[in-house]
C-alpha cells in the first residue's frame, strides 16, 4: 500500500503544471516579418524606418553637426502639415456632404496638429546664431516658403472655406445670427473649429518669426532688405477672415434706437 502510495506521489510530481518560463516558452509567438518589403521586423517594413532614417544628410556629407537638428526639424514639420491637409481635405468633403459635426472632428485635429508643429521649434533655442550662419552653404537657396507640406495646407484651407460658405448659403443661415445662436449647433462649433486652425496657424508663424529674429540673423520686421519683413507681414494673414470680422461688435452694446418724430 505504501509503496503503491509512493508510486502515486512520483506520478504527480510527473505531470505538475508547467513552470511560468515553460509557460511563456510555450506561447512565444513569431515574429518572423510577414510584410513585404525591407527590414528586419514587420515595423520597420510598414514604417519604413530604414528609409525615413535615411533622409537626414550623412555624417561624412554635413558641414556643422546641427545640420541634423535643423532637417529633423523641418522633415517632422512637414510630416505634420501632411496630415493637417489630409485631415482638412476630408473636413472639405464632409462639409460638402452636409456633415459638419465629421468636419468640426477633422479641423480640430488638423489644428493640433500645428500646435505640435509650432512646440517643436523650441528645439531651436539651442542652436545659436554663429552655428546656423555656419550651415547655411549647406542649404543652398532654399527656403520654407517652398515647403510642399505648407503649400498643400493653404490649398485644402481654401477649399474648406469655399465648402463652409457654400453650406452656410445652401442652408440660408447667416453667420452673425449663428454666432448669437446655439454653441451646440454643428455650424458654430464648425466654425469654432476653422478660427481655432486660423488662430494655430497665426501663432505658428509669429514663433517662425521670432526663431528667425533669434537665430536667423534677421533685421527686425520693418527694416528695409529684411527678410522677416515678409514673415511679419504673413502674421495678419487669416484664410477665414468673415469668422474674425463676426466676432466684431458681438460684444457691443446695441445702438439706441432711432427717432425721427423726436419722441421722447
Amino acid at each position: 500500500m505504501a509503496a503503491a502510495m509512493i508510486h502515486a506521489g512520483h506520478r504527480k510530481s510527473d505531470t505538475a503544471p508547467p513552470t511560468l518560463i515553460e509557460r511563456d516558452n510555450s506561447v512565444k509567438r513569431d515574429y518572423s516579418p510577414v510584410l513585404p518589403g525591407d527590414g528586419d521586423t514587420d515595423y520597420a517594413r510598414y514604417m519604413r524606418t530604414d528609409e525615413l532614417l535615411d533622409l537626414q544628410r550623412r555624417p561624412a556629407d554635413v558641414i556643422h553637426r546641427d545640420e541634423l537638428l535643423f532637417q529633423v526639424v523641418h522633415q517632422s514639420a512637414e510630416l505634420w502639415l501632411k496630415l493637417a491637409a489630409a485631415d482638412l481635405t476630408e473636413a472639405a468633403a464632409r462639409v460638402e456632404a452636409d456633415e459638419p459635426a465629421a468636419a468640426e472632428l477633422m479641423v480640430t485635429r488638423a489644428a493640433l496638429g500645428i500646435r505640435f508643429l509650432t512646440d517643436q521649434l523650441e528645439m531651436f533655442r539651442y542652436l545659436n546664431p554663429v552655428d546656423f550662419q555656419a550651415m547655411q552653404p549647406a542649404f543652398g537657396n532654399g527656403s520654407g516658403a517652398e515647403s510642399p507640406g505648407w503649400k498643400q495646407a493653404q490649398a485644402a484651407s481654401r477649399q474648406l472655406g469655399r465648402a463652409f460658405t457654400e453650406l452656410l448659403a445652401a442652408r440660408q443661415v447667416d453667420l452673425g445670427k449663428l454666432y448669437l445662436g446655439e454653441p451646440a449647433d454643428p455650424l458654430y462649433r464648425l466654425a469654432e473649429a476653422m478660427t481655432d486652425w486660423d488662430e494655430r496657424v497665426n501663432l505658428w508663424r509669429e514663433r517662425h518669426y521670432k526663431v528667425a529674429i533669434r537665430i536667423g540673423g534677421h533685421a527686425n520686421a520693418g527694416t528695409p532688405g529684411s527678410k522677416a519683413n515678409m514673415l511679419a507681414k504673413l502674421m495678419g494673414y487669416r484664410f477665414f477672415p468673415e469668422l474674425w470680422q463676426v466676432r466684431v461688435g458681438l460684444g457691443r452694446a446695441p445702438e439706441p434706437a432711432e427717432n425721427p418724430a423726436g419722441e421722447i
